[in-house]
């Protein structure tokens, strides 16, 4: 079965799945191309949508080889997520923190910025809460993506060793002045390094069955 690649606006996560990012509520049809990346041929097909659903599903044949894909219009969905979001920073501005619920190394992670943090301006959420979920998507990731500490601000997001830097410059002294020394360091640097904690962060320092963090923020003064 070929290989292939994206193009205008869609993602194939694999060959049965296929996400769908339109800019606008999903009409009637939708024609968009595929490339085939050997070689490097372009097709077009339709795509039969409901305008109900954000969810579809799509029929089509390619070299002789028939494909069903899933689409999900997650543009729409994003739009949605963003306004159902607002309200996080509707009377406190302060950024929130998600972090995965159900690791050690992380909920000790948590502790850290929350003793750290006298000023009490970091706010603090679940990856796989509710609200986690709202936010990521806020922040265009996917739902479920509980890969990374995510650093949520009014206007945008940090990721990966950026959030953990972005977090450290919130806290007391002298956490802001070792943020800003180790931005020396090239950015690919620091997430190679963050990569190979988070992928092994289960193993390492264990996991708990539920999210043992069940203290809450107090409000802003």
């Amino acid at each position: 079965m070929p290989n292939f690649t994206a193009m205008a606006g869609f993602a194939i996560t694999s060959m049965n799945t296929l996400s769908l990012r339109p800019p606008c509520v999903p009409r009637a049809k939708y024609t968009t191309n595929i490339r085939n990346s050997k070689p490097h041929l372009t097709t077009q097909f339709p795509i039969v949508t409901s305008p109900s659903s954000a969810k579809h599903i799509i029929s089509m044949r390619f070299n002789g080889v028939n494909i069903r894909c899933s689409a999900i219009s997650s543009q729409v969905d994003k739009e949605k997520a963003i306004s159902n979001s607002d309200s996080f920073f509707a009377n406190d501005f302060r950024p929130i923190m998600l972090f995965d619920g159900v690791c050690n190394l992380c909920n000790g992670g948590v502790k850290f910025v929350h003793d750290h943090d006298t000023k009490k301006n970091i706010r603090f959420e679940a990856l796989q809460s509710e609200a986690g979920r709202k936010l990521l998507i806020r922040s265009g990731r996917s739902p479920d993506d509980i890969s990374s500490v995510v650093l949520v601000e009014k206007d945008r997001s940090f990721i990966k060793s950026e959030a953990v830097l972005r977090i450290s410059s919130y806290l007391d002294l002298p956490f802001p002045q070792l943020s800003a020394f180790l931005h020396l360091a090239p950015l690919f640097l620091r997430d190679i390094v963050y990569d190979n904690i988070a992928n092994n962060r289960y193993a390492i320092f264990g996991k708990s069955n539920s999210c043992t963090m069940n203290w809450t923020t107090p409000p802003s003064k």
